[in-house]
């Protein structure tokens, strides 16, 4: 058998006008970055899921998996671990793979290295397509095709690159009374860890709170110029 790992989280951040990290919050002990509205800034120490070794609190499914639903070919340009992240979502462990999937995008990008706990949008070109590759085939997996980059960006092509259009169109607005507005990630979660309830293309998130450029590089890769990504190592 293999065993879970997760654990507190890292800041993925991005901003389309100013190279500044977004703020962070604790909530149930997580530090963790809001994909769209964010509470006022604070500082925290914090330390990726696959160093703390332990899920979150509030974590509810198995932990436990068989060898033979984690695929034993999961290919890496720097050496990453995605053992824990098949793991995640083989469990339906959402929420614990949205997060660890921030945080594999930190190191790729070269920003953990810098000392930086976010990414700027300037260096998702440097996230590796073969990482970028393994980490959509385990979402597109375990998901059934529902979840995952390449998903979301077919739902972009679908809004025709218009933001708002495409944010309604995965789930990420909700109204109040008769106000849109995007949805929240601070305090009680307002996404959908959830595959039978959420839309296609939901999950992962990613930060907008300083602009969509950040978005718009992840959709934009190189790696979804073609269908190679899905070709099995």
């Amino acid at each position: 058998m293999r065993f879970l790992l997760s654990a507190t989280a890292i800041l993925l951040a991005g901003s389309a006008s100013a190279f500044a990290p977004a703020p962070i919050c604790r909530h149930n002990n997580v530090v963790a970055s809001s994909p769209l509205f964010m509470s006022e800034a604070a500082t925290a120490e914090s330390t990726s899921m696959a160093d703390a070794g332990k899920p979150p609190a509030e974590s509810e499914a198995d932990s436990n998996v068989s060898d033979d639903l984690i695929p034993t070919k999961l290919p890496s340009d720097v050496g990453m671990d995605y053992v824990p992240l098949a793991t995640m979502l083989a469990t339906g462990q959402w929420a614990e793979a949205d997060q660890f999937t921030r945080d594999a995008l930190i190191v790729l990008a070269g920003s953990k290295e810098k000392g930086r706990t976010f990414v700027y949008w300037t260096e998702v070109k440097r996230i590796p397509s073969t990482d970028l590759a393994t980490i959509e085939r385990l979402w597109n997996k375990f998901s059934k095709g529902k979840f995952g980059y390449s998903v979301q960006k077919k739902k972009w092509r679908q809004s025709k690159n218009d933001f708002e259009a495409w944010c309604k169109k995965i789930g990420w607005t909700t109204t109040d009374g008769d106000v849109e507005r995007k949805k929240r990630w601070f305090g009680a979660s307002e996404f959908i860890y959830d595959l039978k309830k959420a839309p296609e293309g939901h999950l992962p998130l990613t930060s907008a709170l300083r602009g969509t450029s950040l978005i718009k590089e992840l959709l934009n890769h190189p790696v979804w110029e073609n269908d190679d990504w899905k070709k099995e190592p």
